[in-house]
């Protein structure tokens, strides 16, 4: 009998949450939070522990695919992985030689294993690369750079020392990323106080100290209100906006009108609830955060949310505080050299991206750019034609509105690959599916941690892959032998990780006791007397140049929502503890504690529609229906219902999920067209359905 112990990395959401798997003779025995990062206290989340079901489920792609009969017909026939490499490789080049490397795009769900494949993209030629960042966390992004000139990762969140924690655009006990919500529980233990805005009561709000249920698309109002009575109490830290605020009396002069009371009447937050929560806020200063969000694309003023937040942060001295956001340290931060890209290998291309960011659009960044727009490239074929599209763990008919639409795009494509370790709506419409090993079953490229105490960290193999799958870099190992990059081509990881190595006094055998390599021995606080922001000004700017040259207005006057028109309402979703969108649903161990979503209704509109908690409920918009069981609650605003993201699947080859539950992006007919125009968006949360019993 062998038993070992691997450090590696969790895959069962974004998060990559560092983990301990116990091995006991080839097999996965127990997976715990890696007990060397403190913050982890051991612990998985739910979907963490259910990393065992992903491994032995018989339901993944268990070998490549290659699609015999018309897409998302199902009709499919086993390949080799040489074959089905040629196969990629040859259709990728057929591409490049009649419409060039810019025909080619690809799109992940971002993080820190990207370095790779990006740089593959980068070896081809083509610009466009894309992550599912404008069904997220765009706004929050260019919200941060249009007034630091730096991204929202520059912060860091310690809710560890926090006093007071503003959650509005963050469901942090549903959404769960482990270190973050032991730090806020351990700082409500010591009398952290936590207040919630949001359209219903989650868990995140079961654990506040002050909970507002906020009319849905108001949220810009009450932000307008909070910084009014920041300023008109002059609650502000004083040395902090005298010295590091660019445009203070712009901002003052433009809130004047955006009283606690005015805010009440398009909230439904009393004014008198307004202002007990900003003295209390203003107490706890600076030692605060007010978190920008995460899943941000709801409304087409997000961006601007989002911005406010990051202002009334500013206004309180969060910035740099302990117990506020931190500014993160990179390697070079603290002496040390940082891992050699493989993106250096290869110039960036100069063409222009296929979805205008960095040349139509240049108040956005480029990198991940907007997917949407590069999908509505693909439709209309401009400014060029796209031919070829690689969905890289990325399931994009689940993730993005009107996926009926979003087919009838991918029908001028040549090539649509999917890499992934699940079906997916996405693989199920593929070309070409190539199934990427478990977390447990890869190794991944080794990876940097920006944070207070930077480090690097490794994803190491756990146990064989069970079925005839790759880890990422062999996928693209395997590619780019064949299309004449041999700089990415590696036949053992060893070599990968060495090449990343290089220069760093780093080797992999140091990763061996921990799983990770300490760059710092303690948190960093920056000294802030010497700290400048990454603007022309050297502060943070509430007037951004950048903005306005490009028709988008610094300070945007509120306009309020559209209200529901009688019998309908605003279809709102999340997330909740126990799935990830929509990969986990057909996981054994997941599917088994949740197989279906419910729709959330307020009572009073529940009577008045004469359902009752648990009835069957149809859903309709646009001739479009489908049928879910109603959950009838107080415990949301009466002109929303809401639903648990990532239910309805309608694939075969996933019997547990199949039928069970509904999908709300098939109920946001045009929702590709409705974006957020200053942050970059898709504003999923601008969309009405009716409700009927039956």
């Amino acid at each position: 009998m062998t038993k070992e112990s691997v450090f590696s990395v969790c895959g069962m959401c974004t998060v990559r949450c560092p983990i301990q798997v116990e091995v006991e003779n080839g097999r996965v025995g127990f997976i715990s939070g890696n007990p060397h990062v403190p913050a982890m206290k051991g612990a998985v989340c739910p979907r963490g522990a259910a990393g065992t079901a992903l491994l032995n489920d018989s339901e993944r792609p268990q070998t490549p695919l290659i699609r015999t009969g018309e897409r998302g017909e199902g009709k499919w026939r086993e390949a080799t992985w040489d074959e089905a490499l040629d196969y990629v490789a040859e259709k990728l080049n057929q591409v490049k030689a009649e419409y060039g490397a810019r025909a080619i795009s690809f799109s992940d769900r971002g993080g820190p294993f990207r370095d790779m494949h990006r740089a593959f993209l980068k070896g081809l030629g083509t610009p466009n690369y894309n992550n599912h960042d404008s069904s997220c966390a765009r706004n929050v992004q260019h919200s941060a750079l249009s007034l630091t000139g730096m991204g929202r990762k520059a912060v860091a969140y310690d809710f560890k020392n926090s006093k007071h924690v503003v959650l509005q655009f963050r469901n942090i006990f549903e959404a769960v990323n482990v270190q973050e919500v032991n730090d806020l529980m351990d700082a409500l233990e010591k009398g952290c106080k936590l207040t919630v805005i949001d359209i219903r009561a989650t868990i995140s709000a079961s654990k506040a100290s002050r909970f507002m249920m906020i009319r849905p698309g108001t949220d810009y109002a009450f932000n307008l209100a909070v910084i009014h009575e920041i300023i008109n109490k002059r609650l502000y830290d004083e040395r902090f906006v005298s010295r590091y605020v660019e445009g203070f009396k712009a901002l003052e002069e433009f809130v004047t009108p955006y009283t606690p009371e005015w805010a009440e009447t398009e909230t439904g937050i009393a004014a008198e609830t307004l202002r007990s929560f900003v003295e209390e806020l203003a107490k706890a200063a600076p030692s605060v955060i007010w978190h920008p969000g995460w899943m941000t694309a709801r409304y087409k003023n997000s961006f601007y949310i989002c911005r406010s937040i990051y202002i009334i942060n500013a206004l309180l001295g969060a910035y740099g505080a302990k117990g506020g956001l931190p500014f993160v340290s990179k390697p070079a931060d603290v002496g040390a050299k940082g891992l050699k890209s493989f993106m250096d290998l290869y110039p960036t291309p100069d063409e222009k991206r296929a979805d205008g960011v960095g040349w139509k659009y240049t108040h956005f960044e480029n990198g991940p750019g907007l997917a949407h727009l590069m999908f509505k490239a693909i439709e209309e074929q401009s400014p060029y034609p796209i031919k070829a599209y690689i969905a890289y763990r990325h399931d994009p008919l689940m993730g993005y509105p009107d996926p009926d639409r979003l087919r009838q795009m991918w029908d001028k494509l040549d090539l649509l690959v999917s890499v992934t370790f699940s079906w997916s709506d996405t693989a199920w419409h593929s070309d070409v599916v190539l199934p990427l090993s478990t977390y447990l079953e890869r190794e991944s490229i080794i990876a940097t941690k920006n944070d207070l105490a930077p480090y690097f960290f490794v994803r190491k193999r756990a146990v064989a892959p069970r079925y005839d799958s790759l880890a990422d870099w062999e996928i693209i190992s395997g590619l780019a032998r064949r299309m004449d990059l041999p700089d990415l081509v590696f036949d053992r990881v060893e070599d990968l990780w060495n090449f990343q190595l290089k220069d760093t006094g780093v080797t992999i055998e140091d990763f061996n006791a921990r799983g990770l390599v300490k760059l710092a021995d303690e948190a960093v606080y920056k000294n802030f007397e010497d700290y400048t922001f990454e603007t022309a000004s050297g502060k943070i700017e509430i007037l951004s140049k950048n903005l306005e040259e490009n028709g988008q207005p610094s300070l945007k006057p509120y306009e309020p929502p559209t209200s529901p028109k009688a019998g309908e309402y605003r279809i709102t979703f999340g997330r909740c503890a126990l799935h990830t969108q929509g990969h986990t649903v057909n996981n054994p161990l997941l599917n088994e504690q949740m197989s279906e979503n419910t729709l959330w209704i307020n009572t009073e509109e529940a009577k008045k529609l004469n359902i009752s908690d648990r009835d069957i409920v149809t859903v309709s918009q646009n001739g479009y229906s489908e049928t879910i069981r109603a959950q009838v609650t107080d415990h949301i605003h009466p002109e929303a219902v809401f639903v648990i993201h990532g239910f309805g699947h309608r694939i075969k080859a996933e019997s547990r999920a199949f039928g069970k539950g509904l999908a709300d992006n098939k109920f946001m007919s045009g929702g590709l067209d409705i974006w957020d125009k200053a942050g970059g968006a898709v504003a999923y949360q601008e969309h009405f359905v009716t409700i009927s019993k039956g």
